[in-house]
């Protein structure tokens, strides 16, 4: 059976925090979503640390998940949201440093542009943060209209950021699907 004859489709999300402890923070959210209904975990990429884009203050700690989701994309959204405000994330201005970050980056192939939500993910492949660790969760993945992944990171090689040995420690159910 694939996954579209499952009603599942894989979407990654890119997990960001640079208050608090940020290590904590993507382990926690990593457990919210392998606790989401509709949903079976896949597996969530090393940590990397990189500097804020368009912002200051301190370096984020940044991750991919990879999860399978029956959800519609407006309804993962709410959840991803949902699970930013259970962690303090605040939003007082734009680019603002954050307890806890989840981007929607793609969802299989699929294409939206709504008010609130972009598939993929509008800059995401513009970004290191999100394509080193996508290159190690998904080697071979296409971007939606923009190629592999794998060539979209010599673009961005200028943008500074460093593999982190120590991985997150995620609860012990959530190398099971759900």
């Amino acid at each position: 059976m694939t996954l579209r004859d499952a009603g599942l489709r894989r979407a990654y999300v890119g997990l960001g925090a640079n208050l608090g402890d940020a290590h904590a923070a993507l382990a926690a959210a990593c457990a919210a979503l392998q606790a989401l209904a509709q949903t079976s975990w896949v597996g969530c990429s090393g940590v990397y640390r990189s500097a804020p884009i368009d912002s200051s203050g301190p370096d984020y700690l940044n991750a991919v998940a990879a999860i399978d989701t029956r959800l519609e994309p407006l309804v993962l959204l709410d959840a991803l949201l949902d699970i930013e405000a259970r962690h303090g994330r605040e939003r007082p201005y734009r680019n603002a440093p954050r307890t806890l970050d989840l981007d929607l980056l793609c969802i299989a192939d699929l294409r939206l542009d709504e008010p609130r939500l972009t598939l993929p993910h509008p800059r995401g492949h513009l970004r290191a943060f999100v394509l080193l660790p996508l290159a190690e969760l998904a080697p071979g993945l296409l971007w939606p209209g923009q190629g592999p992944v794998e060539t979209l990171l010599a673009q961005v090689v200028d943008q500074p950021i460093e593999r982190l040995d120590r991985g997150l420690v995620l609860p012990r159910n959530a190398a099971r699907s759900g």
